[in-house]
């Protein structure tokens, strides 16, 4: 897997995976919707610390600095 994501991505994303895990884990979100929000938590948690995003990959986005050579 080659990097696709940038810093300033990364850090967008654990500081949303945070704020869904707070969301569910105070009870504030619940249910069905609190389950999502923990899952695509993760997902963002686990893509930002691999710098990956297969999402990006499919698209052809990158948002990191072109490696030089």
């Amino acid at each position: 897997m080659k990097k696709n994501m940038g810093t300033a991505d990364r850090v967008i994303r654990v500081i949303l995976a945070a704020i869904f895990a707070f969301l569910y884990f105070n009870g504030t979100v619940t249910g069905t919707v609190g389950i999502v929000l923990v899952v695509l938590g993760a997902v963002f948690a686990l893509t930002s610390l691999v710098s990956f995003c297969p999402l990006y990959a499919i698209f052809g986005i990158r948002t990191c600095p072109v490696e030089k050579p």
